[in-house]
């Protein structure tokens, strides 16, 4: 018991501050306190028979060593008597050291067992002490963060602030610019219509002149053909002229130089204005006339027309100029002068590359498409777009003006082609071609694409629907249609130009030439303007001219593309030919 007592004594004097160890030291004294009360009685009483032991002892003692002669047979019995009470006594007190011995070893792992809760009590201390310096770095972080985000959010409050106060700005401009817009639309209208009232008024007097004027000509034309006018009336003698807009002047008797001569004095004139709403000004243009292509034998001329590689070229109808577009965003519009090619302007408004080229018959205004998913429209007089067409969610590979000039065609990547208004510049209709569409043609009813699925399809653009499929070798890469709108020219990734007979839709003749291959998926074929010949560039940098009617190769133009030719483009007057390839060089080619 003693050590016990020291034990929590020391325990005691080194943890008072502590409430827990001072309830475990009271807790293990009122244990000690109950358990030594009932251990008294047992050592006192034990003390007492140790006591009366020795007394009986030494009287024993006494009493035998006077009394051991007379009285040896009583002696033993007393003797005995005292050594069996003597012996109850020793084994109950064996007993309790025992009992005391159990007790101090439950005694001993008691302290083991406190000290071992001590220890981990130590370490459990540590581990809280370092959890709430956790904690409060933890709390001083966040506290950061709260004061970060409250800063950010007082600065988002003020930006939306800014924003909606622009974004109300912007529109009230929007609104103002729209306003001009109208007002300057008006104006122009009011005075485009002037012109066209005085410029009717005048062309009714030529027209009655030249119905009255008489001409004296060998052979009079059975089918010439006139612009059609809106405007034209009978003259009063009764002759009546005929109008028709798609045709080229053809026979030798319709282009007799007296006759043409008389026509362009009627419908030539100065254009003015910007407006693309006036398309009566374009049905009295004079069209180009093309007798006979001459194939072209040698280069006349080099240049680097691009910064980077050129994706389309074509020559406007009255062969005096020519338009080039590449992947530099930018169309370039080129004079030819002495065999020369001399940059005229440049035509800017495209996000990404030009992959098409298209001029309307009066070859003032030109139609592109673009990478950026839309096609652009401008008139020569301006470099910036009059407007842009956007609908399409892929690029668009194709762009083609309708026969009567107020429409337009676009083919894309995205599987349709779509139909445009060019008085409201937007889309009428849409027609779902079922593969990736890589070039159109158009026809007044009708509109043909060129696909990757190996296949041409022809179109009602009245009912929107397939009217006929014309199946190939190879994905289709381009499109042209004859000037005398009766055959179809495709060229395609099996190394092969194809001419599909229209009135019969079916292939009529196959073109190949050892050597040719089309270096990508855009390769562009050509009729020439008289649709004798067929021109196409090859990957190996060499133009190749068929001859329709033989279906041989008439020449093989080379050793001046360094890499493979994209698109060519021949002249109406049947004279030059132009190639570009994706090096940004364009050759010009003649006879001469």
């Amino acid at each position: 018991m003693e050590p016990e007592r020291r034990g929590l004594r020391k325990g005691g004097d080194s943890k008072e501050s502590e409430s827990w160890k001072r309830h475990i030291i009271l807790q293990l004294k009122s244990r000690d306190s109950k358990q030594k009360s009932r251990f008294q009685d047992l050592i006192r009483s034990y003390v007492n028979l140790l006591e009366r032991c020795s007394q009986k002892a030494f009287i024993t003692k006494g009493i035998l060593s006077a009394t051991r002669p007379l009285l040896l047979p009583s002696s033993e019995d007393a003797l005995s008597s005292l050594k069996t009470s003597t012996g109850e006594l020793a084994y109950k007190v064996v007993e309790l050291q025992q009992q005391i011995k159990i007790k101090e070893a439950l005694l001993d792992k008691q302290h083991a067992r406190l000290s071992e809760m001590e220890n981990e009590l130590g370490v459990v201390q540590l581990e809280q002490g370092r959890l709430q310096g956790s904690v409060a770095e933890v709390q001083e972080r966040n506290q950061l963060l709260k004061s970060e985000y409250d800063a950010l959010l007082e600065y988002y409050q003020n930006t939306d602030t800014v924003y909606r106060k622009e974004k109300l700005y912007g529109s009230e401009l929007l609104e103002d610019m729209i306003r001009w817009k109208q007002q300057a639309a008006a104006r122009m209208n009011s005075r485009n219509e002037r012109r066209v009232r005085a410029r009717e008024a005048g062309l009714h007097k030529k027209l009655e002149v030249a119905a009255n004027k008489k001409l004296d000509i060998d052979e009079a034309p059975q089918s010439a053909s006139l612009p059609s006018s809106p405007l034209s009336k009978r003259s009063e003698s009764g002759e009546r002229l005929e109008r028709s807009h798609g045709r080229l002047f053809r026979s030798a008797s319709a282009t007799s130089p007296r006759i043409l001569n008389s026509l362009r004095d009627l419908f030539e004139r100065k254009r003015r204005g910007n407006s693309v709403c006036s398309l009566e000004e374009d049905l009295y243009t004079p069209l180009g006339i093309c007798l006979a292509a001459r194939v072209p034998a040698k280069a006349i001329y080099s240049v680097d027309a691009h910064e980077q590689g050129i994706n389309a070229v074509r020559f406007s109808p009255r062969s005096a100029l020519l338009a080039t577009g590449g992947t530099d965003r930018v169309i370039k519009i080129w004079d030819i002068k002495a065999g020369v090619l001399q940059n005229r302007g440049t035509l800017d408004g495209s996000n990404e590359g030009i992959t098409s080229i298209e001029f309307d018959s009066t070859g003032t205004r030109i139609l592109a498409a673009s990478y950026d998913k839309s096609a652009l429209f401008w008139r020569l007089d301006d470099c910036v777009p009059k407007f842009t067409l956007t609908g399409h969610s892929r690029k668009v590979t194709a762009a083609r003006f309708k026969c009567n000039l107020k429409q337009v065609v676009t083919g894309s990547a995205d599987r349709t082609v779509k139909i445009w208004d060019l008085h409201r510049a937007a889309c009428i209709q849409t027609i779902e071609v079922l593969s990736y569409c890589s070039d159109v043609v158009c026809s007044e009813y009708y509109i043909i694409s060129g696909h990757y699925d190996r296949k041409i399809r022809f179109w009602d653009s009245r009912a929107a629907s397939c009217t006929q499929e014309v199946p190939l070798q190879g994905r289709v890469t381009s499109l042209d249609i004859s000037p005398n709108h009766r055959e179809l020219l495709s060229c395609s990734r099996d190394e092969c130009l194809q001419l599909v007979d229209l009135r019969m839709s079916n292939t009529r003749m196959v073109f190949r030439a050892e050597g040719f291959k089309c270096g990508s998926d855009s390769t562009k074929a050509i009729f020439s303007p008289d649709g004798c010949y067929l021109a196409a560039g090859s990957a190996d940098g060499a133009v190749y001219v068929w001859n329709v009617s033989s279906g041989e190769l008439e020449t093989r133009l080379s050793d001046m593309h360094r890499c493979s030719i994209t698109a060519v483009a021949w002249s109406m007057s049947g004279e030059y030919v132009v190639s570009v390839d994706k090096s940004r060089r364009a050759i010009l080619w003649s006879d001469v």
